[in-house]
């Protein structure tokens, strides 16, 4: 069987009106594909990916090396250049990751809920795909197959735009996928289309009769701006002023393996932690180790008058209020003591940005408290931070992660990709026979 030919990479502030048409063609095409189907395109596209690894090495490379200038020049952050940048074994972890998705339960048709009307009238509830998701991102070239393989599996076409540091990598991804659909008949290229320009974007947030949802990905103005500019519903990929509290019934080892993980492993992340919180009553014997083993790593700290009476002479930069509401991704943790378990719930909720928040504490009855009080999407004991993540959830990928309470919130895999209609099952039955009282609704559950 011969192969379709595949659609270039095309956009321009002309075209953009046809990507979305041609995407909600696609999308409805995607949608009823079997399950099957759909994970045999995903294990195709996974094998792509490993077999092309020089070339989307290659394209990174010429991306990496332009972003050194401009880090050089102070044009873009480090911590941008960390998220840019993909290894060898980026390459393996996105295959990977498409191989995940590929294995989870098909997250569409599935029956939510069922209702007897009345005998003979059946209402049933069912996932069903959203359509055609807008995605704009930056830096991270990961976000391509992440959202590609969700895209499929749960049904929905995907437009994605990258930042422009990262366009050699993501249209070497694009066009690395939508080669491999090529070897599917069914699947039209279509489903996953790549814009090129700034332009385009505005031209996107226009299409309100033609996308479904759009996901910005970036930092608080990216979403502000894409927020102001569309009717399009909005998911923001909300920043992430995380923070960790260390509680006077903490066990020390744990807090200081816990505090240097959620700042250090990862610090260019939306889930890396931002602020230190340490109860009064512990500052004394932690403070201190928790700063050393800190600036060992290299991490600036910006404290309070409190951490700074407790450590002078450390090099310690006083804090700022602005500091308790900033997201560095970066090397920079700001350390505040507070009397109680209380002022610490009270900062993080006035602070913070609702992302994840972690407690360290072997007490149960505090823990709960946090747990409950915490208006955060992740709310963690004894944890990471960093935990907060689609892959480490088990969703085998994120679209992104939502700070609000809407739709989805937290980590967005494939149930966010997903919404509900209603299917009634009738016999002939007319509204007239029950306004009449001749017939009554029995409203029974079914299992």
């Amino acid at each position: 069987m011969s192969q379709p030919s595949i659609a270039p990479l095309e956009s321009s502030a002309a075209s953009v009106v046809s990507i979305a048409e041609r995407a909600r063609a696609a999308s409805r095409a995607v949608a009823r594909l079997s399950v099957e189907a759909r994970n045999q395109v995903l294990l195709a596209a996974a094998q792509a990916i490993e077999s092309n690894a020089r070339r989307i090495l290659e394209a990174n490379g010429r991306d990496c090396r332009a972003a050194e200038d401009l880090v050089a020049a102070g044009k873009m952050t480090s911590a941008m250049l960390a998220r840019l940048r993909v290894t060898e074994r980026g390459v393996e972890q996105m295959a990977r990751q498409v191989r995940e998705v590929a294995s989870l339960p098909d997250p569409l048709g599935r029956r939510l809920a069922a209702t007897e009307l009345d005998t003979g009238l059946v209402l049933v509830k069912e996932s069903c795909p959203l359509g055609v998701v807008g995605v704009i991102f930056e830096s991270r070239p990961d976000v391509v197959p992440q959202l590609a393989s969700l895209g499929l599996k749960s049904g929905n076409a995907v437009i994605m735009k990258g930042g422009s540091e990262a366009a050699a990598t993501t249209e070497a991804l694009v066009a690395i996928w939508r080669e491999s659909l090529g070897k599917f008949p069914d699947v039209p290229a279509d489903s996953v289309t790549l814009l090129q320009t700034r332009a385009d974007v505005l031209d996107l947030l226009a299409q309100d009769q033609n996308v479904d949802l759009i996901i910005p990905r970036g930092s608080y103005e990216l979403v502000q701006y894409v927020m102001r500019n569309s009717r399009i519903p909005v998911l923001g990929h909300g920043e992430g002023i995380c923070h960790v509290y260390v509680d006077r019934a903490a066990d020390m080892d744990k807090a200081v393996a816990i505090s240097y993980d959620a700042k250090v492993q990862y610090p260019a992340v939306c889930n890396a932690a931002e602020t230190l919180l340490i109860h009064e009553a512990i500052a004394r014997e932690f403070l201190p180790q928790i700063v050393a083993k800190l600036k060992g790593a290299g991490v600036e700290i910006r404290g309070c008058a409190k951490t700074l009476a407790f450590l002078p002479g450390q090099g310690i930069i006083p804090a700022t209020d602005k500091d308790w509401r900033t997201e560095y991704s970066a090397l920079i943790l700001s350390i505040k003591l507070v009397v109680n378990l209380e002022e610490a719930i009270d900062h993080i909720n006035r602070n913070g940005s609702h992302h994840t928040d972690a407690i360290v504490t072997e007490d149960s009855q505090a823990a709960a408290k946090f747990l409950n009080e915490v208006d955060s999407a992740g709310v963690f004991q004894n944890a990471s931070t960093r935990f907060a993540d689609g892959f480490r959830y088990g969703f085998g990928a994120e679209v992104g992660i939502s700070n609000g309470k809407l739709h989805a919130r937290g980590p967005m895999g494939l149930e966010g990709l997903t919404t509900y209609k209603y299917k009634l099952y009738g016999n002939g039955q007319v509204v007239a026979d029950y306004v009449s009282g001749k017939k009554h609704f029995t409203h029974r559950p079914l299992q």
